[in-house]
């Protein structure tokens, strides 16, 4: 079996090494006779495996105590609902920096759901090409929280700060941030913010899982009348177990934890590896008078490499040769077109060098 490079946004590349250590526990998990995929999970070995996974997470992030660590189901996505339904439940508005595909949708669900919502800045006057500055934003007078996407995924933005504590008659707005494509790239401050999500499918695990950062203080707001599963008091009381969880995706991501620590050496370490491939890339771009990326150069993303041939006719050709040479998933999002390259942890730096050599290739035989 030929393992290839795989440069996919999402789900997205794992770790060799975790793949190999799901494959050999698979059948018998650790001498019990069966899969984690059949156990119970209320059962004193997954009740283990879940705590370990959590336990390993908060090591790699310094999550401090006084936040709960959710692992839940519904994507991302069901957390553009399940904020506001938590967040908004004393009343205020939601407030969004709007710098992408991913920011839109959580700024439309909750005006969808009825929510009074405030854009404190955007970027779509300059085709989401870079981040607003800091001193653009325009908080509301009854914020009840601000929320960014860190690192949006299909057009490369990602953000070259956090917002500083923002005051609103005398109390804090807190932080709330999609990180979903660039959690775990890097070490962070958790407690900068007050609630931090991610989906599993580009750094975590596989997808069907998505955690949830929440401090203590923003629990017990939610009315009675939103289901049950979306209060995160409930969830947290519950240990994530108000119902079924998904329970292969949480073991499995609790493989990458321990595959960060053990194997990776670390943040501090993963995100040397990760700087080092995106400058690559971006560097042989740079250089090139083929190929381009439009974004500006601080708001460069280091998980998601956009960039476009100098002629789009080419583009089919490209994804063609590229997929015969074992580069895969490098077909931009049908929004935007062109090229993308995801360069998520579980993606070597070798298959980076692989991808800069078949467009250096390529140029030279098709430029």
């Amino acid at each position: 079996m030929t393992r290839h490079y795989n440069f996919c946004a999402g789900p997205a590349a794992l770790p060799s090494a975790v793949l190999e250590r799901a494959r050999s526990e698979l059948l018998d998990y650790q001498g019990r006779g069966l899969s984690v995929m059949e156990m119970s999970h209320r059962s004193d070995e997954f009740v283990a495996i879940a705590e370990r996974a959590e336990a390993d997470l908060r090591d790699l992030l310094a999550i401090p105590s006084h936040y709960r660590v959710l692992f839940l189901q519904g994507g991302a996505s069901m957390q553009f609902s399940m904020i506001p339904m938590n967040l908004l439940g004393q009343g205020g508005s939601a407030n969004f920096i709007q710098t992408g595909v991913w920011g839109k949708k959580a700024l439309n669900e909750a005006k969808r759901l009825g929510f009074a919502c405030h854009v404190a800045a955007s970027s779509e006057a300059n085709g989401h090409t870079a981040v607003p500055g800091e001193e653009s934003l325009t908080i509301s007078d009854d914020a009840a929280y601000l929320h960014y996407t860190s690192n949006e995924t299909i057009g490369g933005l990602e953000f070259d700060y956090i917002p500083q504590a923002i005051r609103v008659d005398g109390n804090d707005v807190p932080l709330v941030c999609d990180m979903s494509s660039n959690i775990l790239s890097g070490p962070i401050d958790v407690s900068e913010f007050g609630v931090i999500y991610a989906g599993a499918q580009k750094n975590i695990g596989p997808a069907g899982l998505t955690i949830v950062l929440v401090r203590d203080d923003l629990l017990g707001s939610a009315p009675s009348t939103i289901p049950s599963l979306f209060d995160y008091q409930l969830l947290a009381e519950a240990g994530s177990m108000v119902n079924t969880p998904p329970t292969y995706a949480w073991y499995l991501s609790g493989l990458v934890f321990q595959w960060l620590k053990n194997d990776v050496g670390g943040l501090e370490a993963m995100d040397a590896m990760n700087q080092r491939k995106a400058q690559k890339l971006y560097a042989a771009i740079d250089g090139s008078r083929f190929y381009s990326n439009p974004i500006a150069r601080q708001n460069r993303s280091r998980m998601n490499v956009p960039f476009v041939l100098a002629d789009e006719r080419l583009d089919a050709l490209f994804l063609r040769e590229a997929d015969e040479a074992g580069l895969l998933n490098l077909k931009g999002h049908r929004s935007v077109g062109g090229m993308r390259a995801s360069l998520y942890n579980a993606v070597p730096e070798e298959a980076v060098d692989a991808l800069i050599a078949f467009m250096a290739d390529f140029e030279q035989r098709r430029g």
